[in-house]
């Protein structure tokens, strides 16, 4: 039995898991440095199976050869819908335990949170404003593989946080591929925040800035993630993005 043939019983430990979150901690974390580690959201077994996919290209929408576009060096690629059941779940769970960070995170910054109670119904607001295409990505890298700094945007809808899930182990499938985190501080010098995320564990991160205390009160400082260079083996990585693209 496979994760792609027992959807029930994967919604139902996927659940369980992300509930199981200290998410009172969590936030503390994303407030001191903008990303905090998700306990287990996945077994080693469930995270094999879903590395196995990325030789399915009948599941995806498109592949992206990160060299091509001088994005760094790998490849990714794009789910198309309908997701399989632990990607679908794992989004769909999510959404609403991330949701107060967002509002709360907004509100300090005199921002008007937009974001409805269900990941439903803001996907069709983001689908309204023509961003349909779907953003659940598997990433594989390979030994001299990496990820430049950048962020997530695909268009004026945007959830502020999102998640990565190694589907690798880090130290038996590959060295090196860091998890890196760029601040940008208002008239200061920028920080770097690297995670080694663990197999089957998640990291959620800022989409594209969070807020920061300064003189004049709560003020976003920018930021942008990546991954280091892979110095051997091969990483898989899930991304799920809380918006669709245009």
């Amino acid at each position: 039995m496979t994760v792609l043939d027992a959807p029930d019983i994967v919604a139902t430990q996927v659940a369980a898991r992300v509930a199981a979150a200290d998410w009172a901690a969590v936030a503390t974390g994303l407030d001191a440095d903008g990303c905090a580690l998700l306990p287990p959201l996945l077994s080693p077994g469930e995270c094999a199976e879903i590395a196995t996919l990325y030789e399915r290209p009948e599941l995806f929408r498109s592949t992206i050869d990160m060299a091509r576009y001088r994005f760094g060096s790998g490849q990714y690629r794009y789910f198309d819908r309908p997701f399989p059941e632990p990607v679908a779940r794992l989004r769909a769970e999510l959404y609403p335990r991330l949701l107060p960070i967002a509002r709360d995170w907004w509100s300090r910054l005199g921002r008007e949170p937009e974001w409805p109670d269900s990941i439903e119904e803001w996907l069709e607001i983001c689908h309204a404003a023509g961003q349909r295409r779907p953003t659940p990505i598997l990433l594989r890298y390979r030994a001299g593989d990496w990820n430049a700094l950048h962020r997530d945007l695909y268009g004026d809808k945007v959830f502020p946080l999102q998640v990565v899930i190694n589907l690798s182990a880090p130290g038996e499938d590959h060295t090196g591929g860091e998890f890196v985190l760029v601040e940008q501080r208002p008239r200061a010098q920028s920080r770097a925040t690297t995670n080694l995320i663990p197999q089957g564990r998640g990291l959620v991160f800022t989409t594209r800035d969070r807020p920061i205390r300064s003189a004049r009160g709560w003020s976003a400082a920018p930021m942008r993630h990546g991954v280091s260079t892979i110095r051997s083996g091969e990483r898989f990585a899930l991304g799920l993005v809380f918006h669709d693209a245009t």
